[in-house]
């Protein structure tokens, strides 16, 4: 029997089981090929240090000449400025009740809470007097120099330093930066105002011991609500202190003119925008890295101290600064890493998928 070529084909006839077969899935498309700008992201150690550069070191740059300023303006005290300044912190309270938070730490917290209210008052007082003893840009740099030198002194004791050798450059950078800004005024001091003068540097250099350890205790805390609950103690201690110590040490004044009273307030809230990035600085990098970092304040100060106070500055103060923003460079550009994991990832996921 002879097949006929013009018979049609037979038809693909389909069953239920056919439709119901599993078909294995296609292979995942590749994922899209980020840029190469994209794989470099800031570390949390990174964004603690950009935060204390930005937000704690260039405002408070401008805390001591406006101290200097007040003080020349209608011969308002330094404790008083601080007065003023402690009960602007008093205002955090509305917010730990809206949180239905404890205004003074929690009771596991409270001791070490108070302790860092108590020395941050201490650190900030004696910045505030040196600031109106010597030049508030000598001041600022024997206060940062202080805290730093004492930050790593606490490293080393403490033992887990967690610094590379870049970290390690940098603060000794920084510190060499400040100690060729104040050495040759330290030697040139005149001798008629000499203890006065060196009772001015004893003020800032206690200044930045207690910084550093108000720092180190910060970074100890552990409860959610300890940014706000410290600045809220801080102002709390300070008002309790600066109370009666004022009227014992100090002839306090009411400023009358607006102009003191315009100095007064952006002191306030530099110093609180400062006091609150640094302490949030803390808790992503270490705090010698952070008083560091710090340091950008003294160049601040300078250019205001040289620009609006008219007080000289030495080519030493030009050279220690330049040394300082070099440090601070090398600081900043090692804690940023590269993220290429996501990718490495990705790459990885679609080579199983083709096999």
């Amino acid at each position: 029997m002879e097949c006929d070529n013009n018979t049609p084909p037979a038809r693909a006839v389909w069953t239920v089981a056919d439709l119901l077969r599993f078909s294995p899935p296609c292979s995942p498309p590749p994922p899209p090929r980020r840029p190469a700008w994209s794989r470099y992201r800031l570390s949390e150690s990174m964004k603690g240090l950009l935060v204390a550069l930005v937000g704690g070191g260039v405002p408070a740059g401008f805390v001591a000449p406006f101290t200097r300023m007040a003080n020349e303006a209608s011969g308002i005290p330094s404790l008083e400025i601080l007065l003023f300044r402690c009960i602007l912190h008093l205002l955090f309270s509305f917010y730990l009740c809206c949180r239905n938070a404890s205004c003074f730490a929690p009771p596991e917290a409270r001791l070490r809470s108070f302790l860092h209210a108590f020395i941050n008052v201490i650190s900030i007082g004696c910045a505030y007097s040196s600031f109106m003893v010597v030049p508030s840009g000598n001041a600022a740099t024997v206060r940062k120099g202080s805290s730093t030198i004492f930050s790593v002194l606490l490293a080393i004791c403490i033992g887990n330093t967690s610094l590379t050798g870049y970290d390690w450059f940098g603060l000794v950078g920084s510190t060499l930066g400040l100690i060729i800004m104040v050495v040759p005024d330290v030697l040139n001091l005149d001798k008629s105002t000499q203890l006065y003068d060196t009772f001015g540097y004893i003020l800032a250099c206690l200044g930045g011991i207690a910084l550093a350890l108000g720092l180190v205790i910060f970074r100890a805390l552990d409860f959610p609500t300890k940014l706000v609950t410290v600045a809220f103690l801080f102002g709390v201690v300070g008002s309790l202190l600066c109370s009666p110590v004022m009227f014992l040490l100090q002839d306090p004044v009411m400023p009358v003119d607006l102009l003191t009273w315009i100095y007064v307030g952006s002191i306030t809230i530099l110093a609180l925008v400062s006091f609150l990035c640094a302490s949030y600085a803390v808790t992503k990098a270490h705090p010698a890295l952070v008083c560091a970092v710090l340091h950008s304040e003294v160049v601040v100060t300078l250019a205001v101290q040289y620009y609006v106070l008219r007080e000289a500055v030495t080519p030493f103060d030009i050279m220690g600064a330049g040394v300082i923003l070099g440090s601070i460079a090398i600081i900043t550009a090692q804690n940023i890493s590269c993220d290429t994991t996501e990718e490495d990832d990705g790459s990885i996921l679609h080579l199983k998928g083709i096999e």
